[in-house]
């Protein structure tokens, strides 16, 4: 059997050398920093791969170099970030390494050379998207391999595992189980033989859940035809507080609406001391009338997302008298979906958003 070239035997030396040593790094940042931690064991992997027999492709190299030099966990999104020195981020993790940089107010810098971030700074890799979507990922209901640009519609559409509902589940069938088993339990399924009565009660269940999200559009529509609407874009600006442990808090310039001045304030985690360390982040908003009021002021108002901005809120509607007297409404949640969209939000140098008032006439 002949042997191997000196330089074929020094490139495998050296892969093995820093599959060893992004293992031994995983191993050790996982406590402080999953993100890092999976950075250096996609880098382990990747170098097993080239290490394996019949992988070793120029492609297949090609292809571990560039996972290996994205930070976090790239490979859960298609979206890649690069830094002025060619280190990538998915979209997840450069969100929320600026969203943490604001908090602290420090400049946002790249997990691997420190260098300045900012969505100015930093542009798509396209390369990198496409080459990520050719690489093959597990399905996570037969487990078998698929290029993970067609792993999204194997998941919906095609594969046999895939977990799906009964048809008779609008009249209350709550069975879930794989699609092959589908045409078997419609088949023996009780739903369709339940007598009037019995279906009756599972409608009426179903009827209260849908009353709620109705409520909230029939609520909308009637406040749409208050005699006195008004609706402004607001800008929130950060601040600090002036005490000895200080905190982050939003504010919004005075603005005018329905003839009244107004300013908005809002904060992270309820005022949390160290926002910056919490996965889970929500903002809360209170709404405050800094004019002088006659009489009795009675509001209806929500936020929404401004015109540009692509956040997921859902529309929730608060409802205060204001006075003199009792000028600002308690802080409260601001419904983004989740924590992910919040981090777009905090990401932004300001948080702009869309306020609606109508005024309650008596």
């Amino acid at each position: 059997m002949a042997s191997k070239p000196w330089n074929e035997w020094s490139t495998t030396l050296s892969h093995l050398t820093l599959g060893v040593v992004s293992l031994h790094a995983a191993v050790s940042t996982a406590q402080a920093s999953r993100g890092a931690a999976a950075g250096f064991l996609l880098q382990a992997l990747a170098s097993a791969t080239l290490l394996a027999p019949g992988l070793g492709t120029d492609e297949d190299s090609l292809a571990g170099a560039w996972v290996a030099t994205v930070i976090g966990l790239p490979l859960l999104a298609f979206d890649f970030h690069w830094c002025t020195n060619g280190h990538l981020m998915c979209a997840g993790c450069f969100i929320h390494l600026l969203a943490d940089a604001r908090l602290k107010e420090e400049q946002a810098t790249c997990p691997n050379c420190r260098c300045e971030i900012s969505k100015s700074l930093c542009c798509r890799n396209l390369a990198v998207e496409k080459a990520v979507s050719e690489l093959p990922s597990e399905c996570g209901f037969c487990l078998r391999q698929f290029p993970r640009s067609l792993l999204e519609r194997h998941q919906k559409e095609e594969c046999q595992d895939r977990v799906t509902q009964c048809k008779y589940k609008r009249i209350g069938c709550p069975w879930h189980g794989p699609f092959h088993e589908l045409t078997v339990h419609e088949a023996a399924c009780a739903h369709p033989t339940k007598t009037g009565n019995e279906l009756m009660e599972i409608l009426d269940e179903m009827d209260q859940s849908h009353r709620k999200e109705m409520q909230l559009y029939n609520s909308i529509f009637s406040l749409l035809s208050f005699e006195k609407i008004g609706y402004t874009e607001v800008q929130f600006r950060p601040y600090r507080t002036d005490d000895f442990i200080t905190r982050l808090y939003y504010e919004t310039p005075r603005f005018t609406v329905l003839n009244q001045t107004w300013v908005l304030k809002a904060r992270v985690n309820d005022s949390e001391r160290n926002p910056n360390l919490s996965c889970k982040r929500t903002l809360s908003f209170q709404l405050l009338l800094k004019s002088k009021v006659t009489a009795p002021l009675e509001c209806s108002f929500l936020l929404l997302k401004g015109p540009y901005d692509d956040v997921k809120i859902s529309p929730v509607i608060y409802h205060f008298v204001f006075t003199n007297e009792s000028n600002e409404t308690d802080y409260v949640p601001l419904p983004i979906v989740d924590s992910v969209e919040c981090n777009k939000l905090l990401a932004a140098k300001n948080i702009n958003l869309r306020l609606f008032l109508f005024q309650i006439q008596k």
